[in-house]
């Protein structure tokens, strides 16, 4: 089994900042690219961020210059530092990862986090 794990949602102030963080865990043999993702209500899932195993790393033009992914050395885990926050960045967060299950030879699937509500309020 494979799970990916979020936390660091919440509710913050226009300008604040929140730290979003993604564990992968279970029998894994290689994750490839990591992302975050989000869907405010009544609207489609649309990709955030993204970085590669090798570390290169691509934004949604909403956020570009306000979040920054990144992931852990273990590269099992993917970070979304989120600065500068506006009220149109309201909606669940989900991580997602490219992983392949137990040997080279396995199962390769996308796999989805539970989601983290992130809430820009004031």
């Amino acid at each position: 089994q494979v799970q990916l794990v979020e936390s660091g949602g919440g509710l913050v102030q226009p300008g604040g900042s929140l730290r979003l963080s993604c564990a992968a865990s279970g029998n894994i043999f290689r994750i490839g690219t990591m992302g975050w993702y989000r869907q405010a209500p009544g609207k489609q899932r649309d990709m955030v961020a993204a970085i590669t195993s090798g570390g290169n790393t691509n934004y949604a033009d909403s956020v570009k210059g306000r979040f920054t992914i990144s992931r852990g050395n273990a590269k099992t885990t993917v970070y979304l530092q989120m600065d500068s926050l506006k009220p149109e960045d309201t909606a669940v967060y989900y991580c997602n990862a490219d992983i392949r299950y137990g040997s080279i030879s396995g199962a390769r699937g996308d796999y989805w986090g539970q989601g983290t509500q992130v809430t820009v309020s004031s």
